[in-house]
Order: C-alpha cells, then sequence, then structure tokens
C-alpha cells in the first residue's frame, strides 16, 4: 500500500440519476462529490451504471424487434459515456478539487471499434483526478444481455492507492467464485460492490465477500421510483411489467451499506430515500481478520487447486499496420489505438 491514512471515511452514495440524461448526472454527480467531501469522506462509491441510470426497463421490454425497447437502446446509447471522455473529465476534476477518490458507475459507450456496443462498467478516478482504469462486467445477468457488452480479464484491476488496495465487482459478478477469488488474489482492501439495488440478497453476496476476501466492502444501490422515469420515455410501462415494485412504484429502493472484514455492518444499510451512507475504512481490521482465514494464503490448497486468469485485453480487431508497428486505427479517427 502507498503511504497514506490507516483510517479514512468512505461513502455510499445512494442517489437517483436523471433518468437517461447523462450531462445532467454527471451535474449531480459532482454536487454529491462536493457534499460528500465537506462531510470528510476521502473513497466515494457511486451505484451500477448510476449515468445515466440503470436500465431496468429491458426485464419487461425483451420482445424480438420490439421498436419501443430499439428506441430505448438508441436513447441509452446516445446517453453513454466514453472513457476517457467529457463526462470522466468533470469527474475527475471534481475528484481533483476535492481530493477524494471516485468509482462511478457507468453505460459505457464503445470508443474503440463500432461505437455501437455498451458496457456497464466501473470508472476508478484518483484523489488527483486520473482515471485509474475501468473494469467492465464480465457477464451481464439475464435480460441485461440485450443491452451490454462482455468485459474480459483485463479489466479485473486492484489499485494501489494511498487508501489502500482499492477494486470493485458489478451486481451478480459476486456471485463468480472464480472472479471472486482472483479479486482476492491481488490483495484487495476495499471493495466497491456496485448494484442496481441491494435488498437482502444483495446484502448477502457482500457480506460474504467481505468475509471471504477480509476486506471492507462499500456495497451501493441506486434510489429510484417510476416518477423519476419520465413519461415519454419509450418503455416506460415496462419497467413496471418487469418486477412487483409495489403500490409506491419503487424500481430501486437502495439499501447501501458499509461492510467490515468480518461481515459485520460498519453502517447500516438505508433504504427508501436518497441518502449519503457514511463509514470509517480501518484497514487494521484486515490483519486481525486474516489469522483465522486467508482465502488465497492460509486457507488455500495450491496443491489441490489451481486458477488460471487470462488478463490479456481481447480488442473486437486488431489492425496491423504496414511498418508492424501493431494496433493502429485505419481510419485515423483520434489518433488513438485500438483496444488500449
Amino acid at each position: 500500500m502507498n503511504e497514506g491514512a490507516d483510517k479514512f471515511v468512505a461513502a455510499a452514495i445512494q442517489a437517483t440519476p436523471v433518468w437517461f440524461d447523462a450531462e445532467a448526472t454527471i451535474d449531480k454527480a459532482v454536487g454529491l462529490i462536493d457534499e460528500a467531501a465537506r462531510n470528510g469522506a476521502r473513497l466515494l462509491a457511486f451505484p451500477e451504471t448510476w449515468v445515466p441510470g440503470y436500465p431496468a426497463h429491458i426485464f419487461g421490454a425483451a420482445a424480438w424487434d420490439d421498436p419501443e425497447a430499439k428506441e430505448a437502446y438508441r436513447l441509452l446509447l446516445e446517453e453513454s459515456v466514453t472513457v476517457p471522455g467529457p463526462a470522466t473529465d468533470r469527474l475527475c476534476e471534481a475528484a481533483r478539487r476535492n481530493g477524494v477518490m471516485v468509482v462511478m458507475g457507468v453505460n459505457e459507450r464503445d470508443g474503440d471499434s463500432s461505437r455501437g456496443t455498451i458496457y456497464n462498467s466501473q470508472v476508478f478516478i484518483s484523489a488527483d483526478g486520473r482515471v485509474l482504469g475501468v473494469h467492465r462486467k464480465l457477464w451481464p445477468t439475464h435480460a441485461e444481455r440485450l443491452l451490454w457488452g462482455q468485459g474480459d480479464g483485463s479489466t479485473l484491476h486492484v489499485f494501489d492507492t494511498p487508501l489502500g488496495r482499492v477494486g470493485g465487482l458489478i451486481c451478480w459478478e459476486h456471485w463468480m467464485p472464480l472472479a471472486r477469488f482472483a479479486m482476492h488474489a491481488k490483495a484487495e482492501q476495499v471493495h466497491i460492490a456496485s448494484w442496481p439495488e441491494v435488498p437482502e440478497i444483495h446484502h448477502l453476496a457482500s457480506r460474504h465477500y467481505a468475509f471471504e476476501g477480509r476486506c471492507f466492502v462499500i456495497c451501493v444501490g441506486s434510489y429510484l421510483t417510476i416518477d423519476h422515469v419520465p413519461a415519454g420515455f419509450p418503455c416506460r410501462e415496462a419497467i413496471l411489467r418487469g418486477g412487483d415494485y409495489g403500490e409506491a412504484g419503487v424500481i430501486c429502493p437502495g439499501g447501501s451499506g458499509i461492510i467490515a472484514p468480518d461481515a459485520s455492518w460498519v453502517a447500516e444499510p438505508v433504504e427508501m430515500r436518497e441518502v449519503i451512507v457514511y463509514g470509517e475504512i480501518d484497514l487494521a481490521r484486515i490483519g486481525r481478520e486474516q489469522m483465522a482465514l486467508d482465502s488465497v494464503g492460509n486457507y488455500n490448497r495450491p496443491d489441490v487447486f489451481q486458477l488460471t486468469v487470462d488478463a490479456r485485453p481481447k480488442p473486437a480487431v486488431r489492425w496491423l499496420t504496414p511498418e508492424g508497428a501493431g494496433e493502429a486505427d485505419p481510419a485515423g479517427q483520434e489518433g488513438r489505438p485500438i483496444g488500449g
């Protein structure tokens, strides 16, 4: 770990995005970053695909060639962010100005090749305003596969920061045993568990991850009701068809909280409102819990079990230049490598 504080305050930002409006959602994010920093937080985590909102309509709009679903995808594609890009530039400036680390959930538009695919991504931003890296969800869940592409092993990141070794996974990646083990093997100390919402079953997954990995977990989800979705959204009724949200029309009830390495709550989960949940991270607690369990070390049998992780990037196309210099964009667009 880089030189830094062993104790600091973390924040789970349980907020409502401005539905399918990336610029307005980033405006709101900057205000929330300022607020959390004023209250002493140094690590801020936002929910899954918070920019510009978790596309919950897909669970009720999966019919083949559905014109409303296709229009909703077009809207989401237009409002998704590229990394780097104007949206992340603004987040980086807010992080730098406040001296805080930010982990933001975004719908990330492919900026390298076709530019027609969206990824479910976490963007990790340092306290000095740099994009440290992006994690793309390895396997979209259920109907999500109609919207998002698949990430690869090159984005299973754990970053060495002044706040400890910080990483993250998204939603049902927490039910992938080998993904968890790979992250544990990177000596992760603070884990961002990004969810659209955090009901009891997601609390179970998040607390299990903390106990198994002997790390702190910030589990964070959105608060969203049908009233937050504009009346003109093409799949508005499909959102309600996709699940039972009760008379209040709640789509994502929140449930964010912060968990210690022994699976106890540092900050109890909060539901049914927008809130910033704060909790103290004390990295010294990790070593105490590792005496009994280190799932990759003293509680592992590498002579019996072995895991191989392919961490090489998997770009859609590799373009070889006449000079044999490697990958290049044949159209010369933006002058940056493909798959980098």
